[in-house]
């Protein structure tokens, strides 16, 4: 590992975003952590969507065409739905949102059967720091896998220690998980496949 192993961000705004992280990932020592190949097998599992900004949400109930619509979620994670107004969908799972719109359709639907689908997702949001050939924010489809990662961050430099290289993980969860290169390259245990989270940062050392 090179001295003075540095954290590096493309762009004013990418620089400014990493300049804010310096509690999470950082350049440090390897401190606590869970190699990923002793990690539990819900934790290696896909993460359930969860709604952001700027999705775009479909909703259908079963024999009421005319309570259908098309929204995009606002600035302010909301959605506006016939007869109930304003639904608070930022954040939520489409299962736990479904589950919400129908309970409040019951004032004024029998047994309302809700369909809601995600048609748009926004990307989800990785910081790569350290070592990487590209280190920077970068946006990448939902559960995008690690070979795919570190694909978009162009690999390790010539600097980086193999075998140090770390995802910071905050949900559910806080989590500091460990893996080497060559357990990527070689898809090890299914390493290759690993699915990222949004939020999540990969550091090199």
């Amino acid at each position: 590992m090179r001295p003075g192993n540095r954290c590096l961000a493309a762009g004013g705004v990418r620089a400014a975003l990493i300049a804010g992280l310096t509690g999470l990932a950082a350049c440090a020592g390897p401190g606590n952590y869970i190699w990923l190949s002793e990690l539990p097998p819900e934790a290696a599992a896909p993460a359930d969507y969860v709604i952001g900004l700027n999705d775009t949400l479909s909703m259908r109930v079963y024999g009421h065409e005319d309570l259908s619509v098309h929204e995009k979620v606002r600035s302010d994670g909301r959605i506006a739905l016939p007869l109930i107004g304003e639904v608070e969908a930022r954040g939520k799972r489409p299962s736990a949102l479904r589950a919400e719109i129908e309970g409040r359709l019951k004032d004024y639907v029998v047994s309302p059967s809700v369909v809601l689908t995600v048609d748009e997702a926004t990307p989800m949001t990785v910081v790569f720091l350290g070592e990487f050939s590209r280190p920077g924010v970068y946006t990448m489809q939902s559960n995008a896998s690690l070979v795919q990662a570190l694909g978009v961050a162009g690999g390790l430099t010539d600097f980086a220690s193999r075998d140090s290289i770390f995802i910071i993980r905050r949900d559910p969860t806080a989590l500091r998980i460990r893996f080497s290169y060559q357990w990527v390259l070689r898809n090890l245990g299914h390493t290759a496949d690993f699915p990222l989270h949004p939020g999540d940062y990969l550091v090199a050392e």
